[in-house]
């Protein structure tokens, strides 16, 4: 009985973890045009101060237009873009390809 409550509680903690929004191949890139200092900081290697410098520079220079200008924000070196580059976007979601 003992080991059943342990499976049970190992379940629902792994449920929890998994939609706490913690970012994952199958789910959505964090669009850095529009995530917030909390968003942010789920990125790995990205804290709280790191995060309010991307803020920062969204808002000065009007958004990102490629995810190459991160590179731009105070903290966010070469290794820390490359941690982080499949894991976020400038866009909403994807463009379609249109049928001719």
């Amino acid at each position: 009985m003992k080991r059943l409550k342990s499976i049970i509680t190992f379940s629902f903690v792994l449920m929890l973890i998994s939609s706490a929004g913690f970012t994952t191949e199958t789910s959505s890139k964090v669009n850095i045009n529009k995530a917030t200092i909390q968003e942010l900081t789920q990125l790995p290697g990205i804290g709280e101060s790191t995060a309010k410098n991307i803020v920062a520079y969204r808002e000065k220079v009007g958004g990102f237009k490629t995810i190459d200008e991160l590179k731009n924000v105070k903290g966010i070196g070469e290794k820390k873009f490359e941690r982080i580059k499949d894991l976020i976007t400038t866009e909403d979601k994807p463009k379609e390809k249109q049928n001719p």
